[in-house]
């Protein structure tokens, strides 16, 4: 059933916080008029999105232009006739216009791929939340009511939303305390992201529930009898655990379901931070206390500004049971986060308070003037804010909160820049210990520091866990060490070319840096180097885009008649045995690839990606086994190139002439996988089936599921030639009436 204006009005009416009425009305008639025409993938009205958006925006207790936002969040965005900043800033006013800038995907700029317009998009969204709060709270809404609506877009679309709200969204809510969001957003993504495990946990917990159902009551009604006594008021809740929550702990810890000791969970509520540790008093003397399982977040709060007492004790039958103890203040910060302190009612917020609970904000972007890339800025999001934190006391008594797994190194830059840089030692609890020391909460450290210390040394870059202290230590080498970047990153290049097994000159390795330093938005060469030199980006990053432009420069120059003058040979590899190699004298994959540094070795396709010729690939010295080829944009491959321990067993491989150049009448033998996205109908099975006919193609398997939209995903196993041929079998298959979409692979 669509959602209606008034539902709006009625909740913000019910509310009876001063809201601007009219104001929001004007917001509502403006986004309906400017989404006249448009449906969502559901079939409803486009309208439908931003008031739902608007709707949880507002039970998030937001102010009046937080409400008017997310009504007209779209506007700029998906409108057919787009309005501008301008305009909503006559009609709305500044703060409406920037939010709603803030909430605008980045459109009029052409990016290489997806994923760097989707990074992009969030360090925009990162910048606009570090003046402005209220952007995340709306975006989280927004996204919020898509995972909602998921169900109607594509499964590979319902993948891909899910994967990011996993990793970024859910992540986000947590930083900043909105459990209640955050909670539906991993099990909304999770849904989707592992349905079998999802199913799996859900049948768990139905049953563990049906077999003891009336514990939790029975519980309840200990202690609400017990409190009574006591003559205390108080509110009690009873929950069991979140699908996502269990499903963490049992696939990231490895642990069963019998293993879950916080399943079930009674939460108790009092008006004065005395009373909860009364009521803790009251609970360990009734049950029974499950060692090392009490944690005092009053005391001690978290980042994101979470406080309660945690403790998990027996119940009957030897069931343990969590209990948590709160204020109604904590309560509302607990389920609102930051949001709870928004202090629209008064038409204050308090922003030197809020501002000192973002500092991690300001931490994620304080290099985004200095970032090379999108990458670059979404490596500290990976780190910072997927971890636990660990809380490491100063000799002063201040509470620093860092990522679980940090060490001194990373407690050091958290307190200043100068204190790492002039770190030489550490003492954690007054014992002198190693500076690589790994951090457990309640330690008290002590950085050790001298005037006469020469800096960080490169190798902190491999040991320090957070952003912040990866980014000082950066920042340092980059200011203080550039002639030293610039030949170390130097060094990069020439290790990276000589990957490629061929010879080339001191001006064409020049002329292809240049090139790809150009493309990659550097003002000169000296500056790419730097920033490879200090570490600001790895040589992967680009490792494609230099391949492409030394094939490219290299075979353009092969083919002339060179200067023997100029013929600077700068690699290390025997002529004779790089022309034996190519003779291909294999068979089978060994006919198909050319593997330059390596002679006579067995070679295979990765399933996981299934790479053809015409593709660009690289190769993986397996143990046991030989080279095996990956799609060089595989997402194993790019994971493993990242990783330093396996850097060096990825190697240059091509394809061989015989396999790119096989024409039409030349039979292949290369596997690919295809995902048909189409409407249910009688016929398409028949229709896909005559096209591979006609075409002469092999079919080895095909199987199909029904999607909750009502549509269907056909999954092929075919043999082609190469890219060329399978574009092509693509392109027909495209052409069929009900088909939707195609893409190589299985998602």
């Amino acid at each position: 059933m669509s959602v209606t204006y008034e539902e709006l009005e009625k909740q913000l009416v019910a509310a009876k916080h001063p809201y601007n009425m009219e104001k929001i009305r004007a917001a509502y008639e403006y986004a309906a008029a400017m989404h006249d025409g448009q449906f969502r993938k559901s079939g409803e009205p486009y309208i439908t999105h931003p008031i739902s958006v608007a709707i949880i925006v507002a039970e998030l207790e937001l102010d009046t232009d937080s409400i008017c936002a997310a009504l007209l969040h779209d506007t700029i965005e998906d409108c057919k006739d787009k309005t501008n900043l301008d305009l909503l800033k006559k009609k709305f006013g500044t703060e409406v216009a920037e939010l709603v800038d803030g909430l605008t995907k980045l459109t009029d700029i052409h990016f290489e791929n997806k994923e760097d317009e989707s990074i992009e998009n969030l360090r925009k969204m990162f910048l606009a939340m570090s003046k402005d709060i209220r952007v995340i709270f709306i975006k989280l809404a927004d996204r919020l009511h898509n995972m909602r609506t998921l169900s109607a877009k594509s499964e590979g679309r319902q993948r891909s939303i899910a994967l990011e709200t996993m990793h970024v969204y859910a992540p986000l809510a947590h930083r900043l305390g909105i459990q209640r969001i955050k909670n539906e957003l991993e099990n909304l993504a999770l849904k989707y992201l592992d349905p079998i495990g999802y199913d799996e946990v859900r049948k768990d917990i139905e049953y563990r529930y049906g077999q003891s159902k009336n514990f939790l009551e029975i519980a309840k009604n200990q202690v609400t009898e017990k409190l009574k006594e006591m003559g205390i008021k108080f509110t009690l809740e009873g929950r069991v655990k979140s699908i996502y929550s269990i499903y963490k702990k049992m696939y990231n810890q490895n642990k069963s379901f019998d293993e879950i000791y916080d399943f079930y969970a009674i939460r108790v509520i009092v008006d004065t931070e005395l009373e909860c540790y009364t009521v803790l008093g009251v609970i360990h003397e009734m049950f029974n206390l499950m060692p090392g399982r009490f944690k005092d977040y009053i005391s001690t709060p978290k980042p994101n500004m979470y406080r309660s007492l945690h403790t998990t004790v027996i119940g009957r039958q030897g069931i343990p049971i969590e209990v948590q103890i709160r204020t109604w203040e904590m309560h509302e910060i607990a389920e609102y986060g930051i949001a709870a302190h928004w202090k629209y009612k008064s038409g204050d917020v308090d922003k030197e308070n809020i501002s000192e609970k973002l500092k991690w904000i300001k931490t994620l972007i304080e290099n985004e003037n200095t970032a090379g890339d999108a990458d670059e800025f979404l490596r500290p999001l990976k780190i910072d804010l997927f971890e636990d934190e660990t809380f490491i006391f100063t000799p002063k008594g201040d509470v620093i909160s860092l990522p679980y797994g940090s060490n001194t190194i990373d407690f050091a830059y958290s307190i200043h820049s100068q204190v790492g840089n002039k770190m030489v030692g550490a003492k954690v609890n007054g014992v002198i210990v190693p500076i690589d020391t790994v951090l457990q909460t309640g330690q008290i450290c002590e950085i050790v520091t001298s005037a006469s210390s020469k800096g960080p040394s490169r190798d902190w870059l491999k040991i320090v866990k957070t952003s912040e202290a990866k980014n000082k230590i950066r920042q340092w080498f980059k200011k203080e060490k550039r002639e030293e970047n610039i030949v170390e990153g130097k060094n990069e290049i020439d290790r990276e070319f000589k990957r490629y097994g061929k010879s080339y000159t001191e001006a064409q390795k020049n002329e292809i840096v240049e090139n790809v330093a150009k493309r990659s938005g550097f003002v000169d060469v000296d500056d790419f180097y730097n920033n490879l030199g200090y570490g600001g980006m790895s040589v992967t990053k680009f490792a494609a885009k230099l391949r492409d432009e030394f094939d490219r420069i290299v075979k353009d120059e092969e083919e002339k008649p060179a200067n023997p003058m100029d013929a600077i040979v700068t690699t290390d590899k025997d002529p004779n045995q790089e022309s034996k190699r190519q003779k291909e004298k294999a068979t089978g994959a060994m006919q198909s690839v050319i593997v330059d540094s390596i002679d006579n070795c067995q070679v295979r396709f990765a399933k996981c990606c299934n790479p053809l010729p015409g593709d660009s690939i690289i190769g993986f010295v397996t143990r046991g086994f030989g080279v095996s080829v990956h799609k060089y944009d595989c997402p194993n491959a790019v994971a493993g190139l990242k990783k330093e321990d396996e850097k060096d067993r990825w190697v240059t491989v091509r394809w061989s002439r015989v396999s790119l150049e096989q024409g039409d009448n030349t039979t292949g033998a290369f596997e690919t996988l295809l995902q048909i996205y189409a409407n249910n109908s009688i016929s398409i099975f028949a229709d896909i089936s005559s096209i591979f006919a006609e075409m002469r193609v092999p079919v080895h398997s095909m199987n199909s599921k029904e999607t909750s939209a009502g549509g269907m995903i056909i999954n092929l196993t075919i043999t082609c030639r190469n890219t060329a041929h399978v574009n092509n079998i693509v392109s027909r298959i495209k052409k069929i009436k009900d088909v939707i979409d195609v893409t190589r692979g299985f998602s």
